[in-house]
Parts: C-alpha cells; sequence; structure tokens
C-alpha cells in the first residue's frame, strides 16, 4: 500500500471532524518535478516532467445550497466559505483557498454544471518547493468535482481548467506542464508533453533497472511564482517571438538560433531579450535529445544535458539562485552524472542523476556545502515516477 492510500482513510476522518458527515469519495493528485523542458511550455514547446510520490489528497462531498466550504490541514485558519455564484478572480479568494475556488470557478466559466461542495486538503508536497503543490490542489479538486457531478472529462480537459484556475482566477501566467503532469502522468514513466499540440507520450523512466537514482534536493528556499519576475519573463519571450514573427519561441529551429538573435540585437526595444530566446530554442532541443537517450536505452547519457540546461536557466533565463547553484556545483564534484534546477525557479529545488552507489555520497556532499554556506540544511528524496491523479475511495 503506497503512502497515499495510507492517508485516505485519515483524511476521510479529518473530513468527518471538519464538517460532521462522510465524505462521498477521497481523490489524489501529485506533485512533480521536471527532468528537462523548464520554462518552455508557455513558449508552445515540450516538457519532459514526471509525477512524484508526494500528493495533494481531496475528500470532498457535494452540496445543494451554492455554498463552497474549503478546509486545509497544513493551512492555518478554519474553513473558508464561500458562494459559488459570487467567485470571482482576485480577492477576496486570496491565499492558499484561490486555488481550489478557481477550479470552481473555472468550470461554471466553461459552462460545466458544478455546484457546491464541501472540500478538505490533506498534502504531503512541500510547498514553494518548486515540485507544483499549487497544480497538484487544483487538479485534485478538478478531479473530486469531475466525479461529485458526473461530469465525464477526458484528463487534458481537467488540466486545461486547473490551468485556467490558475492564470485567470489566481493571477498566475503558468504554462499547462504542471497540470498535465498531475493529471496524466503514469507509475514508471515520464511524460513527453507538447504544450502546443497538447499531445502527450509516456517514455518509460526505470532508473533503479539501471542502476540509476534521480535525487531531489529542495533548497528550502521558497519561491513565489506571483511576484512578478516569471511575468516578466514571460511577457519577454512573447515580445520576442512578436518581433521574431513567429506564433511562439517553438517555433525558432536550433539552426535558425544565430540568425534570430542577430535580428533581434538590432532592434534596440527588443534586444534585452536574446538571451531569453537562446535558452528557449535550446532547452528544447535538450528535451529532443534526452527522450533520444531515453529511447535508446542510454539514460546515463542525459547526465550532461541536465547541467547544461541548468547553466542555461542560470546564465541566459536568470532564474537560478546561489543555493540551487551549489546544489549542481556540490553534487556534480562529488560524482553526479547531472544536475539542474527544477520548476519556476527563484528558489525550489534541483534534480540530481546518480549511479545507485554513489547516491549516499552525493547527497551528503551537498548538505555538507551547504552547512558551510551557512545555508538552511536542504531535504532530499528519491523521486520515483508514480501515478498522476486518482479517486482513493
Amino acid at each position: 500500500m503506497t503512502d497515499t492510500e495510507h492517508a485516505a482513510p485519515r483524511t476521510a476522518v479529518a473530513f468527518r471532524e471538519v464538517y460532521g458527515a462522510e465524505p462521498t469519495g477521497v481523490w489524489a493528485a501529485p506533485g512533480r518535478v521536471n527532468l528537462i523542458g523548464e520554462h518552455t511550455d508557455y513558449n508552445d514547446g515540450f516538457v519532459l516532467p514526471l509525477a512524484l510520490p508526494h500528493t495533494t489528497l481531496a475528500a470532498a462531498a457535494p452540496r445543494t445550497d451554492g455554498v463552497l466550504r474549503l478546509h486545509s490541514g497544513g493551512a492555518d485558519g478554519g474553513v473558508v466559505d464561500l458562494r459559488i455564484d459570487e467567485l470571482r478572480p482576485a480577492p477576496p479568494q486570496a491565499g492558499w483557498a484561490a486555488y481550489p475556488a478557481g477550479v470552481v470557478w473555472a468550470m461554471r466559466e466553461a459552462g460545466l454544471p458544478v455546484g457546491g461542495a464541501d472540500l478538505h486538503y490533506e498534502s504531503t508536497v512541500p510547498t514553494g518547493a518548486g515540485l507544483s503543490s499549487s497544480a497538484a490542489l487544483e487538479v485534485a479538486t478538478a478531479l473530486a468535482l469531475d466525479d461529485l457531478f458526473a461530469l465525464g472529462l477526458e484528463r487534458q480537459r481537467l488540466a486545461r481548467i486547473a490551468q485556467r484556475a490558475e492564470n485567470a482566477f489566481v493571477g498566475v501566467p503558468c504554462g499547462i506542464m504542471d497540470q498535465t503532469a498531475a493529471a496524466c502522468c503514469t507509475e514508471g514513466h515520464a511524460l513527453f508533453l507538447d504544450t502546443r499540440e497538447l499531445t502527450h507520450r509516456q517514455v518509460p523512466f526505470d532508473l533503479p533497472g539501471e542502476g540509476l537514482r534521480l535525487l531531489v534536493v529542495d533548497t528550502r528556499v521558497k519561491h513565489a511564482l506571483g511576484d512578478g519576475a516569471y511575468a516578466e519573463r514571460r511577457a519577454g519571450c512573447e515580445r520576442a517571438a512578436r518581433a521574431l514573427g513567429v506564433r511562439a519561441l517553438r517555433d525558432v529551429a536550433p539552426a535558425q538560433l544565430p540568425d534570430a538573435l542577430a535580428r533581434l540585437a538590432g532592434a534596440p526595444d527588443v534586444a534585452d531579450v536574446q538571451p531569453l530566446v537562446r535558452h528557449v530554442v535550446t532547452e528544447n532541443h535538450r528535451v529532443a535529445e534526452v527522450i533520444a537517450c531515453l529511447d535508446a536505452g542510454r539514460p546515463r547519457a542525459i547526465g550532461p544535458l541536465l547541467t547544461a540546461g541548468h547553466a542555461s536557466l542560470r546564465d541566459d533565463f536568470a532564474v537560478s539562485c546561489p543555493e540551487l547553484d551549489l546544489v549542481v556545483e556540490a553534487a556534480t564534484a562529488a560524482g553526479a552524472l547531472g544536475a539542474r534546477m527544477t520548476g519556476g525557479g527563484f528558489g525550489g529545488s534541483a534534480v540530481v542523476l546518480v549511479e545507485e552507489a554513489d547516491a549516499v555520497a552525493v547527497g551528503a556532499a551537498v548538505t555538507e556545502a551547504f552547512a558551510a554556506a551557512g545555508y538552511t540544511a536542504p531535504r532530499l528524496f528519491e523521486a520515483v515516477p508514480s501515478a498522476g491523479a486518482h479517486r482513493i475511495r
């Protein structure tokens, strides 16, 4: 039995304690790490995430009075009480409750017959760690409502609804990767997603079978994508695409990159976005290279591609931080095959590819490097490719 299955009865008990009634069911959606393909999703590009065993659980029951009640075992305060016909983007639906409230709003905006509900949440997905705790919360809510109101939605549509909740209700201009990973990933695989066509393929990712491990290092540096830095970079990519006359930066092929950069350099109003373009174009190419390695049964060969991706995020996209850089430096110096930050950046987590025999030593080297730098001790755990959102009971 998985940790999520063990947690389901406790989540149901907590629902009863909060609401005084039995939940109709308990649903779960995972956090994720992105193996490669960062800041490419909102550029219509390619990504390769995998779901984590860490999940957000939602115990839920429908209501008939148009009231939405939300409660989290991990948040301060009591029940958040809202009316579904009064939901509007921005305050007063601020804080954590904006994410599930936004899902209800997005479903109703799409014309879906969603009524009121009582929901209680428990989560093991670290918040602010770049592991997509917000998408896990949104997708768990969307799947619960899909079942409660017999909507019959396919997984990709659930992901799009969850993304719209975060974009239009919460106000974070994220791409579609996180919600799709939470909704669509399968155990033992990474998810190759084309974010323009919304097609995806499950790529076998059995590292233990190859004698490898993928470590996640949570730097414990909290990141907040709503603070403007993320939106600024997205806007810069959109300016670049307009200047280059393409729909999105996905349409700039690697062979066209030198010419594209030269054109931007000659236009003072967009010269500043050259590094953003260089990152997106080369990162899309790295995704293709990683998938080729995995399809060819050469997982060790992805290590240098991960490290190159980090250098691009650090130098061109400028979304790293000293703690993330130290993870990569210390891990590779201790023998890791490769390492990179994962998620939106400005803090959060890194992934480290290691030989199984080196996992303990590499983890210790990173922890020691943090202590020597005077940083808070990082949290380390293994990324095990896990199932996407599902009903537990």
